[in-house]
């Protein structure tokens, strides 16, 4: 893949949109010209008790992206490019074993003081405190700070070419404000108050309660064309609820001004307001992928290390059903863990496909199974349903499981597990799974946790089965060797849900994070899909191919939507 080399913008392909800085006054989804003022109300849910989002431990405050900056910005209508931000300038080596940036000499922390290479530095130091940072900058060598306003990041290898866009994102901490007296302050305090470059200052927060942001007036890049038009309230609150169904009481009460849905029913019935509407449900069609969200099973624990266990509860899962009794037909079907994009695999394995595994020493059993065409169980009718439940019984059968009175039993020990979930929205969903899999003798009891308790389990590994979503990007990279590499099993708060340790996957990770072109990228991921669909390490759920926004007349929204992502920041107070 081709990379600009020394310009304002990275680029995995070497064309960016807005390449031509003479007419680039802001991106085509701002409003240049937005009124800047009013207040934007916001809700998160549980609690927090930390007030650094770089930390591994604690659960961070909603917002606190607002204060920071990042290295570069990444464009919201282009699935890989970024432009200047902290950094003005990008320089990526002809060996392609170093990029240089260097920082803008208008670029200053919210106090007034200069952003420098030293503080970058500093900041990449800091990041490789949380093991999980350390991971994903695993290929990054080392730096050089080159003078005052330069700095050059040293590449572990050629291979990687998404390293420059990797280091782009990189938030920018202020060394003068942990470094005091000699000693680093940084992380010491998990409720110390954040110094960054961004367009907002953290000014009052409450645990529990809210969070609070005012727009700093004096915000050095509130002209660059890559934030022209944005952060335009003065007052970013987030206030905290301590469920979604006292958050949709608030918002219907216009206690804030916007709520994403994720639930179906609560769409479609509980959106209620008089004959003179104040607030509009929009559905705002995206080209983002889904990702995959589904239960997903705890493989560092029993009965899940065994496969025919692991199928079988795929086979017990009627999307169909559930789809149409629950959700009032919404939905689709999640199929891949690279869903809704161009690296979703397809059910049979091509010439190219079947080489990379061979490349990457695919054991013959696997390659047996790959060989047969992968499709996600369906149930599209009770017949369909029935069939499912058979080939169910039949694989815990093979497994060593004999049901007596309506319980599956192995050497005496009764299948059972615990399902913990924090979102209400999910439990009607998991009901009607928990009545599948009776049928089968199994039994899933379901326990409901609160936010912080569900948080630290999580991160912990401490769980049978948990509702996950493993997000993906429009160029798949380095986090992948996060989700699904053989490390991150071990590291806690890796998003590696079902613990997966495959040198097979490893090896097809490092095959997409090393791809030197789309056509390699596209083939390593999907492949990498494929293989982990035939884990059935998880039982995919559903997706939801737009954005549905309830949001209140006060708030204005361009005409012009991104269509990778969605920003409250766009947004002015009419």
């Amino acid at each position: 893949m081709g990379l600009a080399y020394g310009a304002p913008f990275i680029s995995l392909d070497g064309q960016a949109k807005y390449s031509d800085t003479s007419s680039f006054r802001a991106f085509d989804y701002a409003n240049a010209n937005a009124k800047k003022g009013g207040v934007l109300k916001a809700h998160a849910l549980g609690s927090f008790d930390s007030l650094n989002p770089f930390a591994l431990q604690g659960q961070s405050a909603a917002g606190l992206e607002l204060v920071y900056d990042t290295l570069m910005a990444q464009s919201m209508d282009e699935p890989y490019v970024q432009y200047a931000l902290v950094a003005s300038d990008v320089v990526v080596s002809p060996s392609y074993d170093s990029v240089t940036f260097t920082i803008d000499s208008r670029a200053r922390f919210s106090d007034g003081v200069a952003i420098s290479a030293q503080d970058v530095g500093f900041s990449f130091d800091m990041m490789l405190q949380n093991p999980l940072y350390k991971q994903y900058y695993a290929d990054i060598a080392g730096y050089e700070i080159l003078d005052s306003r330069k700095i050059r990041f040293k590449f572990a290898t050629k291979d990687n070419r998404e390293l420059p866009l990797i280091l782009g994102q990189l938030s920018v901490l202020p060394r003068h404000y942990y470094m005091q007296g000699g000693q680093n302050s940084y992380g010491k305090s998990p409720l110390q108050i954040p110094l960054g470059s961004g367009a907002y200052t953290l000014v009052r927060y409450e645990v529990g309660k809210l969070v609070e942001y005012k727009r700093d007036e004096n915000y050095w890049a509130r002209d660059l064309p890559s934030r022209r038009g944005q952060f335009n309230f003065d007052i970013v609150r987030y206030e905290y609820y301590r469920d979604d169904t006292a958050a949709l009481q608030a918002f219907l009460g216009h206690r804030y001004d916007f709520r994403l849905e994720s639930a179906a029913k609560v769409w479609a019935r509980a959106y209620k307001q008089s004959k003179d509407p104040t607030f509009s449900k929009l559905e705002i069609p995206h080209s983002l992928p889904s990702g995959m969200q589904g239960f997903f099973m705890n493989l560092r624990k029993e009965p899940f290390d065994n496969p025919l266990v692991r199928r079988a509860l795929l086979l017990a899962f009627n999307f169909e059903w559930s789809n149409e009794n629950l959700f009032f037909s919404q939905y689709q079907r999640t199929t891949s863990f690279f869903n809704h994009s161009i690296f979703a695999s397809t059910p049979t394995l091509s010439k190219a496909q079947q080489e990379l595994l061979r490349a990457c020493k695919v054991d013959s059993s696997s390659m047996d199974r790959l060989y047969k065409p992968y499709i996600v169980p369906s149930a599209p009718s009770l017949q369909a349903e029935r069939e499912n439940l058979k080939l169910a019984r039949d694989l815990l059968e093979q497994a060593g499981y004999v049901v007596q009175n309506n319980q599956a039993y192995k050497n005496g020990i009764p299948l059972r597990f615990t399902l913990l979930l924090d979102n209400p929205a999910f439990e009607r969903l998991a009901i009607r799974y928990a009545r599948n899999l009776k049928l089968l003798g199994i039994t899933m009891e379901i326990q409901k946790l609160d936010s912080s308790q569900y948080t630290n389990r999580v991160k912990s590994f401490d769980y049978d089965m948990i509702v996950g979503i493993i997000p993906q990007s429009l160029s798949p990279g380095n986090e992948q060797r996060y989700f699904f590499g053989s490390v991150s099993a071990d590291t806690q708060g890796s998003r590696n849900y079902s613990g997966v340790k495959s040198a097979l996957v490893d090896c097809l990770i490092d095959r997409l994070i090393n791809a030197r072109s789309r056509d390699e990228l596209v083939l390593a991921t999907r492949t990498l899909d494929r293989v982990l669909l035939d884990m059935d390490i998880v039982v995919p759920h559903y997706f939801l191919p737009s954005f549905r926004l309830a949001i209140w007349d006060n708030i204005a929204m361009p005409k012009v939507q991104p269509i990778y992502d969605m920003s409250p920041m766009l947004w002015w107070a009419r």
